[in-house]
């Protein structure tokens, strides 16, 4: 299962780095890296998000607050309430990583938890994306975590290929925001709307009752189908 891509936001207060494959850790059995290497990546590129984007795009300059990458990799509006802020050094620089938490996610996270065996598939940097999780994941819910290098780079994206984690695929959900990053496996997926800095946000606490439902079933295919369907 994987992480919901939606349910924390990175800031960024400085341009970008040139980033390379780190090792994952964790690596449930099967995984394997990447056998085409990415292009540059802007700093603090989305956390767990797995679109590409030019490596001419920088962001911003802003002498006044951390800017909001949004998971689409565009830059948003300054913010200030961060739940975590995670310095990160890159080329003897120390960044500073500012994290929103998404409404109900320790909640969401706890339960899952409890449910499932929950990876972290994302297309981050280990570098940042580990020290997150572990001020996100307060209860251990991620048995395993997987960082970029264990992506396919394939036209232009980062696809998370389910079929790496050695499990059967006929038990295995997604959970993510883009569509992109599941391309290989779209039967899988529980789509997820993004989000930015709605605080009324209910999306993860009304998801938990359909994953208690997804945790009884044989195989998650059929309920996955019958709600693409009804939805």
């Amino acid at each position: 299962m994987d992480h919901p891509s939606a349910s924390i936001i990175t800031q960024v207060s400085r341009d970008e780095e040139t980033s390379a494959p780190l090792r994952d850790r964790g690596t449930p059995p099967h995984a394997a890296s990447s056998t085409k290497k990415p292009r540059s990546r802007g700093i603090f590129h989305s956390l767990f998000c797995c679109l590409c984007h030019d490596e001419t795009d920088h962001v911003p300059v802003n002498n006044n607050a951390p800017l909001l990458v949004e998971e689409n990799g565009t830059i948003s509006k300054p913010v200030n309430n961060a739940d975590f802020i995670i310095p990160v050094e890159i080329d003897g620089t120390v960044h500073q990583v500012y994290v929103l938490k998404r409404p109900h996610v320790d909640e969401f996270l706890k339960r899952m938890g409890e449910l499932f065996e929950c990876v972290l598939f994302t297309a981050s940097l280990a570098k940042y994306a580990d020290p997150v999780s572990d001020l996100l994941d307060k209860w251990g819910a991620f048995r395993s975590r997987l960082f970029r290098e264990s992506c396919v780079f394939h036209r232009g994206n980062y696809v998370k290929d389910l079929s790496r984690l050695g499990r059967d695929l006929n038990k295995v959900i997604i959970v993510d925001n883009s569509p992109a990053s599941y391309i290989f496996h779209p039967d899988n997926a529980v789509p997820v709307a993004s989000w930015f800095d709605d605080m009324s946000d209910t999306e993860l606490l009304d998801l938990i009752p359909f994953f208690e439902r997804l945790s009884k079933v044989d195989n998650v295919y059929t309920v996955l189908k019958q709600q693409r369907t009804t939805s």
